[in-house]
């Protein structure tokens, strides 16, 4: 079983070089890598050309943002099962992906497998700031304020195929609705890892300003309504709660 893994980039000499060693320092070797640069102007593409017999697949060239380079990513892959690590993200150990495929092999009617995160120290990734621990997927998940760690979520491919791509239309929450669309079709084919799998440095786009939180969370809200979804009156705040609840 062939498993596709996407790292998207731009301009990140300083850590690019970590995500790509987690991938190809994985035990299971049934590996397609891909990498999608933004046309980088620092040396990020040297670092990856560093590694150009161990990637499977690289392309540099302009994009509309992280989730466009993401599609491109997906349109390229030709795995079975589809995860992506972003380029400041670790794998926790060299076994991440041959426990992931151990999963799907043992049962032929999972669609979605999803573990845990942590978010670690850009200085140091043995220094934990906050814990993603999710749980089993239910009818209420996401109205009670849950969602998967995108970095520790994987997709059998025929999931995009009928649930579409990432929608450029949100330039935050793309992921929140991807994984939105894709739970509420297939939910009941979804399950849960209780696993750490992905270190994340801290300072993702989302998180990086005030103005950017409450963008993202209209986004969000956004989402529900787009998909035809009615969203909790409380669930910006129960998402808030949870999120506090991360760093206990």
């Amino acid at each position: 079983m062939k498993i596709s893994i996407i790292t998207v980039v731009y301009n990140n000499e300083k850590t690019i070089g970590d995500a790509i060693e987690s991938v190809t320092s994985q035990t299971y070797k049934d590996v397609e890598y891909i990498v999608v640069d933004g046309k980088s102007t620092d040396r990020t593409n040297e670092i990856i050309h560093s590694y150009k017999n161990k990637i499977t697949k690289h392309i540099s060239e302009n994009d509309k943002g992280i989730y466009d380079a993401m599609n491109k990513g997906v349109r390229l892959a030709t795995g079975d099962i589809i995860g992506i690590l972003n380029s400041d993200d670790l794998y926790e150990d060299n076994r991440v992906l041959q426990d992931v495929v151990d999963k799907f092999e043992q049962s032929p009617t999972l669609r979605i497998l999803y573990g845990d995160l942590v978010y670690v120290s850009n200085v140091d990734t043995s220094k934990i700031i906050r814990k993603w621990q999710s749980g089993p997927y239910h009818k209420f998940f996401f109205e009670r304020g849950n969602v998967p760690p995108h970095p520790a979520l994987f997709v059998r491919r025929e999931v995009y195929d009928e649930c579409g791509l990432f929608n450029l239309d949100y330039k935050l929450a793309a992921d929140y609705d991807f994984m939105l669309r894709i739970f509420k079709n297939f939910g009941e084919y979804s399950s849960y890892y209780s696993r750490l799998m992905v270190r994340m440095r801290l300072g993702g786009a989302t998180n990086q300003s005030l103005k950017n939180i409450i963008s993202g969370n209209r986004e969000i809200l956004k989402s529900w309504h787009v998909n035809g979804y009615k969203a909790p009156i409380m669930l910006m705040p129960i998402r808030l709660i949870k999120r506090i609840i991360q760093y206990l």
